[in-house]
Formats: structure tokens, sequence, C-alpha cells
């Protein structure tokens, strides 16, 4: 254990004492928001992003241990293990090489070596590879036994080279030496299958990649994810290869390297050519195939870290991004032929009405829709409208604008918002269990519009009822390892929910269970305590919840919020456990807590170190001030609405040159891409988003930020659209910009909301006449 931290220790460039109590507090039951927020003092200020590398390293390395000890013990139970093999196997850094080493020893089925081995043949192998001089065919003479196999000098010989190349495949300083050599110098290679339609569009979308090769260490994430997809999907063939012309009868590249490894040249003896085809044997036999697969699946996996890297990123900044508030909102799930759902919620999320409007086809009742969200803005308050982003979009965010447009000259003053929003996930809310349960008296269709309406309001809160694969920001997520990304983007949603706090009041069971050391269970109880005593008066009240013991209390207290409670505190990121600090506090300044909180003239004057005591000392103290200096600080930037150009509502209304504004949508290491209300998103390549060198998108963006684009290219008959962020710069050349990329983001409308059916309230009836609607809105004016 003690290496395990001094590894971790020099990884992270930290103190081995810092990962000492960072292990020791997450061995005993704290949760790594827990740790980074109120266990400073321990931990001498690691941060969360330092913490999860810590919890990934100390995971990996502890297996690492395990397996170490299992290969130890199977090789000691086989009489085989010196004290060298011994040191090397307790000194290897990696599972991988640990494997190497245990490969020669390793349980396997009967080999055409051991074979060779058995029958006695090998001091004969040794002999002829020891000195070249001799005659194989005639030293093989006396080793001829046809009961064990080997009939005659030529089956002798070629026993030899079984159990020679099996034995050279089996060194692990070889293997580890080709490996990496092949990893340095090796090339990915990818060409379309034999007798596959290249004018098929599934086999078209890897266009990019029918002839294409790069160095296998520069190949980036998507182009490796983009390639091992064609080829499971047996459009594509990938191989490893080198850039070397191969010369029938001479050594290639690989057998030269195993041959000056193994201290051999071809010298023209006797027992050379034997050397030369047994060497030859074991790299296309033993070593090639293997290899491959070894640095294809090292590719695989850094494609795939990246991958979860960039989903993971974009996640956190959806879930982070600008809440709209307490405002009341009308959600429009849009649709074509089922309609379009309506759901208007108040400033607490509560559903306040629903109602199904039919502007598009076939019915095309525009007058009448809008005449009935008219009245639902007018009877509700309504001053946001989101608009999913799905099939017809375009045609709801219209339908949206001229409802805005006509309440403002009915109703001067009236001031009403439209935003599109992303409603990926929506429909899996929409088919939950807990969105039956929440809202049980409403259509599967309608729970849609709800989900819209709600994320615009607070996008943590409503997306954390929905699987984090479901939402839509990930890069070839399908194509990842699936465990692996459910448990980083859990660990992500558990780092925003607590960085942004909960109103235990409030709160959903979803969104409580990401709060820190609250399971689902214990996040029930609290909702059923809620529902059966009522609101929480203080933090203290949460041990009479059923399940939610000591331990618990501690992990979870700070990060829940109590408005209009019995003490301010609780308001705060100010931890129950450290209130007695802030009674000190008062006393030194002299003042109440309400007093105090928001003052910072007075808590500026304040030194901790003063405060400071034996359990908390200067860390903790200066936490405490700067928390009540800006108590419960919403650490999410301000809202913002994206403004769509009107007339632009389908890619072909889109020119080269067109300066648009967007929102992104997604990013990759390649680029962003910018939703600009017109179903498909456009790409900004990472070359078009600044005048300066970029390596990542995200050094520029991220997922939510409004942007100003240009149009650089349109390809309809591919649906790409390339844009560019330097406005000001010289027009690119075609194509320049589009990048090579096979990746493209769903059209808006792939989510698969078409599932949603046609329930909800008709509008067949008259509709309220204009002069109803302008009283209306009059009143709600006054």
């Amino acid at each position: 254990m003690e290496k395990i931290l001094l590894q971790i220790a020099a990884e992270l460039k930290v103190r081995p004492a810092q990962v000492t109590a960072a292990v020791n507090l997450l061995d005993g039951g704290a949760t790594v928001p827990f740790i980074a927020r109120y266990r400073k003092e321990a931990t001498d200020g690691l941060d969360d992003i330092q913490l999860r590398e810590l919890e990934s390293r100390l995971g990996y390395l502890r297996e690492l241990e395990d397996r170490r000890a299992a290969v130890l013990k199977s090789i000691d139970e086989q009489g085989k293990l010196t004290p060298e093999l011994r040191q090397a196997i307790e000194l290897v850094p990696t599972k991988q090489e640990l494997e190497d080493l245990y490969l020669p020893y390793k349980p396997k089925r009967r080999t055409k070596g051991m074979i060779a081995r058995e029958a006695g043949l090998e001091p004969l192998a040794d002999k002829l590879f020891a000195d070249p001089l001799l005659e194989p065919a005639a030293e093989a003479a006396a080793f001829i036994n046809a009961e064990l196999g080997f009939a005659d000098a030529f089956a002798v010989l070629d026993g030899v080279r079984d159990l020679l190349s099996e034995r050279w495949a089996e060194d692990a300083a070889l293997v580890k030496t080709l490996r990496e050599w092949l990893w340095a110098e090796g090339l990915f290679k990818s060409k379309v299958m034999d007798g596959k339609d290249v004018n098929n569009p599934d086999v078209a979308k890897f266009r990019d990649y029918f002839d294409y090769d790069e160095p296998i260490r520069t190949v980036p994430s998507h182009r490796a994810l983009a390639v091992f997809r064609g080829r499971t999907q047996e459009f594509l063939d990938a191989k490893l290869v080198l850039d070397e012309e191969v010369v029938p009868g001479q050594p290639t590249l690989a057998e030269g390297r195993i041959a000056t490894h193994l201290g051999w040249r071809h010298g023209k003896r006797a027992g050379d050519e034997l050397i030369r085809k047994t060497i030859a044997w074991t790299w296309k036999v033993k070593l090639a195939l293997s290899l491959e697969r070894d640095l294809f699946s090292r590719l695989r996996e850094e494609a795939e870290k990246v991958a979860i890297k960039v989903f993971s990123e974009n996640l956190r900044d959806l879930l982070l991004a600008a809440p709209a508030g307490k405002r009341v909102v009308m959600g429009l799930d849009p649709g074509i032929r089922t309609g379009v759902k309506v759901a208007v919620v108040s400033d607490t999320g509560k559903v306040l009405d629903t109602h199904t409007v039919y502007p598009h086809e076939p019915r095309k009742d525009w007058e009448g829709s809008i005449h009935a969200l008219g009245r639902l803005c007018a009877t509700h308050g309504v001053n946001l409208i989101a608009i999913g982003n799905g099939t017809a979009s375009r045609e709801t965010d219209k339908l949206a604008a001229d409802l805005i447009k006509r309440i403002q000259q009915l109703a001067p003053g009236t001031h009403i918002e439209k935003v599109v929003v992303s409603e990926a996930g929506a429909s899996v809310y929409s088919a939950s269990e807990f969105a039956s349960k929440e809202l049980p008296d409403l259509d599967v269709s309608l729970r849609g519009a709800v989900s819209i309406a709600r994320r615009l309001q607070d996008p943590l809160a409503e997306l954390v009822k929905i699987d984090p694969k479901s939402i839509g920001v990930g890069q070839y997520q399908h194509d990842v390892n699936q465990s692996e990304l459910a448990r980083t983007l859990d660990t992500v949603v558990e780092d925003c929910v607590n960085s942004v706090g909960v109103d235990l009041n409030t709160a959903s069971a979803p969104l409580l269970a990401q709060v820190s050391g609250l399971s689902s269970a214990v996040a029930n109880s609290i909702v059923r305590w809620r529902e059966a005593n009522g609101r929480f008066l203080n933090r203290k009240q949460l041990l009479d919840v059923a399940g939610l013991g000591a331990k618990t209390f501690e992990q979870s207290a700070g990060f829940l919020r109590i408005r209009d409670g019995d003490n301010p505190l609780d308001l705060s990121g100010v931890h129950p456990e450290t209130y007695p600090v802030v009674e000190k506090i008062v006393t030194a300044a002299g003042r109440p807590v309400h007093e105090l909180i928001g003052n910072s003239d007075v808590l500026r004057k304040l030194r901790p170190e003063l405060l400071a005591d034996e359990r908390f000392g200067a860390i903790t103290v200066k936490d405490i001030l700067a928390e009540l200096e800006k108590p419960g600080r919403d650490p999410r930037p301000d809202f913002k609405v994206a403004r769509f150009n009107d007339g632009v509502e389908d890619i072909k209304d889109l020119t080269e040159g067109m300066v648009l504004e967007g929102t992104v949508s997604n990013v990759a290491q390649f680029g962003a891409f910018v939703d600009l209300g017109v179903h498909q998103d456009g790409l900004v390549h990472v070359s078009q988003l600044s005048n300066k060198f970029v390596t990542d998108a995200r050094e520029v963006v991220k997922t939510g930020d409004i942007v100003k684009v240009r149009v650089l290219e349109v390809d309809l008959s591919r649906k790409r659209i390339s844009l560019t962020m330097k406005l000001d710069a010289a027009p690119v050349p075609k194509g320049a910009a589009r990048g090579d990329n096979s990746y493209r983001p769903p059209a808006r409308g792939e989510r698969g909301a078409g599932g949603y059916s046609a329930g909800g309230a008709s509008n067949r009836g008259q509709a309220d006449s204009p002069s109803a609607m302008a009283a209306a809105f009059a009143k709600l004016k006054r």
C-alpha cells in the first residue's frame, strides 16, 4: 500500500501525506465532493479533479497488486519462481507488462512447442541455435521418433521451429520492445472491404477511410473510433502495417528487430537458414497478429478515454448551463401530424396546464394554435417559451415568434422570450418509471413538453432525471466501454449537483440521490418525510429521516439548502459541523449572523488564523468567511438567449458568407457543433475557432455557449455545414474547413420522439376572439 501511495503522489505531483489522507477518507466512506469541499485541512487543498484522478489510479493500482499476487502464487506453485523472476514481477508497472511476464507460465492448452519439448527436442533446439555451423538435418537424425510424432528429420526440425518460436514469442523483453517500436513506427491503415457498394449510404459514411493511413501513435480519437466502427460493421478492413518494401527472401524490418534482440545475424552458415525461417515464423505466426491486436486495443482504449472525456466535459457544461430561474415557462414539444404538445409550468416547476395544437400538416390550424397558446400565456403569465429542437422545431419556433409578435401588438410592453432547447433524452424521461410517478395524470406525449419547459428553468434539476448517456452530447458514445462511460458520467453528475447545491424542500428524489452521501433509498425517504411532515425547517431534521444516520448527515448536510428556515446558515454552504466556528466569527465581529451574511466590509477584516483551532484550521475558516460573504452562490452563468435569423429554417436556406448566431450543442477535439435552428448542426473545425492555434476546441468554446459564426460551405448531399468563428478572416478555399471526420451529430428529430402519441386536449372549438385575448393581456399587464 505504501508503494501505491508513493506512486500516486509522484504522478499527481503532491506530497505522500496528502495522498494518504485522501485514501483514508475515501476508504472511510467519504465522497470526493465532501473531501474536496470540507476536508481541505486534511488533504492540504486537493481539489475535485485531483481527487477523481487519485480515486481512479487507486483502483487501477490496487487491481494491479491483486493480480501481481495471483501471478506470483501461480508461478510459485509451479516451482518456477526464481528470485530474478520475482523481482521482475514485483517491479513491473502495468497490467500489460505483468501479463507479458506471466505468459510463459500461464496455464494453456497443449501447443506444438510443448509437444516438441515433451519429445525431448529442446536440447537439439538449443544446440542448433547456439552453433549455426552445425548441419541441422544431420543433427536431427538422432531425434527421430515416429511414436512421438516425429517420423523423419523434417518433422524434427519443424518441432525445433515450433519450440524456438514459442519461446521467443513469450520473451517479455522482446515483446515489449516490438510493441513500443510498432507504436512508434506503425501505420494504422484502412480500406473499403472488397465487394462493398461504395454508393450505399451506410457504406458511404466511411468514405474518408476507404483509402486511409496514419501513424498509429498520432491517430485522433474520432478517426480511430470511426475506423473501428466501420470494421465492426464490416465496411472497412483495418490493419497495422509498416512503411517498407518487402523483398521476397529478405528479412522484414520486424524480423530484423527480432534477430537483433536474439543476437543473431545471417552468416551463410549451415544452420542459419533454419534460424532465419524460424524468426520469420515467429513474426508472422506468433507475434504479428497478437501485437496488432494489442496495439489496436491500446489505440481503442486511448480513443475511448478521449471520447469519454469529451462526453463528460460536454455533460458538465450542459448540466451547469445557465438556469432561466423562477419564471413561468411554456414548453413546446414540436411535431407534425401528431401536433405540438404544450405544457405550462409555474416558476417552481409545477404543471399548470397542458394542451396540443396542430399548426402544421395536415390540419394547418395556425390561427387556432396562435389563439390557444395566447390564451395559455394570458391565463398563467407565461414569460418564457421553451421549444424542443426535434422534428418541426424550426416551424414551431416560427409559430412562437408569431405568437410573441401578436401578444406585443395586443398588449404593448409584455415581454416574452423564446428559446430552442435540446430535447435529447426527453422521450426517455417521458417513458420512465419516475416520470409516471411524478406526472401520473399526464399522457406520455405531454410529459416531454413538461421536461422541455423545466430544463430551461433549471437544466441541472431536470437532466439528472435522465440517464446521462441519453442526453446526446457524446462523440461515438455507443462505441466506447459502457461501464467506464457510465462511471465517469455518474461522477460528473455528482460533482455538478454538489457544486451547485440542492434545495432540500423542492428537490426531486433523482436530484437528491446525486447529493454526496445520499443513496436512492435515502433520497426517497427524504421525499416521503417531506410529504408526511411538511417542509424541512433546519438541517438537523434530516436525522429524523429513516435510514439517514450520522455518517450520511456528515457527507450530505453541507450540500443541502433550506430557504426561509430556522437558521440562515442552512441556506449556505457552511457545514453544520462548523457552526461553532461561525459562533466565534459572530463574537469576533460583534454582530449577529444575519448582519454578517453578505457583509464584505466586516468579514474581510477578520483574521482566519485567529479563529482557527485544532479541529478547523485557517483553510477551513477562510472557506467559511468566503461562503458568508456570498452565501449559496450559484456557480452557473447568467441566462442568455440565442437569436436565430428570420427566414433561415432549413439547411437549404444557408448560403456561403452568411453570418448567424447559434448555440454550441456539442464539442469534440476536432471542433464544435453549432445549432443554427436548421435541423442540422454546423461544424466549426478546430482550425476555424480562433485566429490563434487551438489544439482542443474546449479551449475556446463549451456546450451551451452562444456564438456568432459565418457559413463557409454547405454540402447538401452529405448534410454538412462548415462554419467559422473567424468572422473577419479571408474566405477559406472550398472544402478546407470541413475537416476529415466522419462523425455527424443526429439531425434534429432523430432522438426517437416520434413514438409520442397524439393524446392531449384537442383544439377543435372556436378560438378566443382577438378582442378577448387583448383583454386578457391587458388584465395580466395590470
